[in-house]
């Protein structure tokens, strides 16, 4: 029975291949392999460098599928939006499998994915609100009862994941530097160092991290030695800060918005700190929260091949000639 879909993921630094079953959403195979080692040297990610990584990790994962290409009824690629250079790696791989296999293909935007990372084994939920934070992207979205996608805010500036990125850099951490700046802050002893939320008193419901970002570089400069301890002071303080300006925002948009579900998706979910805080505010208005399990709150291809079933039963698919490649789109109108 061709009841699977095998989808590829490689927007930015992670090379993912998944296989699911669309009937009834059960994951037949899953492995992704991070380049986070890789780039950690530069404390960021090289384009050029993920491209060569990704071109050689791939075909390795692939080589573990072929068992299973006699009952895939379709391929499913992120197209958008990414690194080009990481995007059309398994774009090309895509295209080759549904050529190959003569199966249609279909084209996922990998933030339409992160939702579906709430969803990994059971249907959508509607008439919901979703906060997505990641590396490369901070905003609000509500997705209503038709099935329509409204951003609601987002960063001005940097995303929540990079200002994280950032001042971990600025303090000589490893890259990424989410889980450095979280698990020093947990080292803080004295936290009595405050660094201002951005925009408190502002109507706007957009988010803007570059201002903390250059509170925390201004403390830096302050000393000419940068201790451990001094360090985990300043990522507590950064933290809180960053957090209670994600939630500062929140309280705005939960007075103007009665959402039903809500839920936290993209790679910088994963902060223990705000899941909790998050929490509170759920329970707060009365609404029932939906957390991304951790080991799939980063980019991979079992939340692409899950936004690929619904895809599939839509019969949205592409012609393999198209082209598809769109690193900038957010193509948010529709899930």
């Amino acid at each position: 029975m061709k009841n699977l879909i095998l989808a590829i993921e490689s927007s930015c630094d992670d090379s993912s291949i998944a296989i699911i079953n669309k009937d009834n959403f059960k994951c037949i195979f899953y492995k992704k392999i991070s380049q986070e080692k890789e780039h950690c040297k530069y404390g960021g990610v090289v384009p050029e460098l993920a491209a060569r990584l990704h071109n050689a990790a791939l075909p390795n994962i692939l080589e573990q599928c072929k068992i299973y290409f006699d009952r895939l009824c379709a391929i499913a690629v992120t197209n958008e939006p990414g690194l080009s250079v990481s995007l059309i790696n398994g774009i090309t791989m895509a295209k080759i499998l549904s050529l190959s296999l003569n199966i249609p293909l279909i084209a996922i935007n990998h933030l339409k994915g992160h939702i579906y990372s709430l969803f990994l084994e059971q249907e959508l939920l509607l008439d919901m609100g979703i906060l997505l934070v990641s590396g490369g992207h901070t905003m609000v979205i509500n997705l209503d009862k038709n099935k329509n996608l409204n951003i609601i805010a987002r960063t001005c500036d940097d995303s929540f994941g990079e200002s994280f990125d950032k001042v971990a850099k600025m303090m000589n951490l490893s890259y990424p530097g989410g889980v450095e700046i979280e698990n020093l802050a947990k080292k803080a002893v004295h936290k009595n160092l405050n660094f201002s939320v951005p925009m408190l008193h502002s109507k706007d419901l957009n988010y803007s991290f570059s201002g903390l970002k250059n509170q925390v570089r201004l403390e830096i400069l302050k000393y000419k030695n940068l201790d451990e301890g001094i360090k985990a002071e300043i990522a507590y303080a950064f933290e809180n800060a960053a957090c209670l300006h994600i939630l500062d925002k929140l309280e705005k948009i939960f007075k103007k918005y009665s959402f039903k579900f809500f839920g936290i998706v993209g790679g910088a979910s994963a902060n223990l700190n705000l899941r909790s805080q998050v929490e509170k505010l759920c329970e707060k208005y009365n609404t029932k929260l939906y957390l991304a399990p951790l080991a799939y709150c980063s980019d991979n291809a079992l939340m692409i091949a899950r936004a690929a079933i619904d895809a599939y039963k839509n019969k949205d698919f592409v012609n393999i000639e198209q082209e598809i490649l769109s690193p900038k789109s957010l193509n948010f109108s529709k899930i």
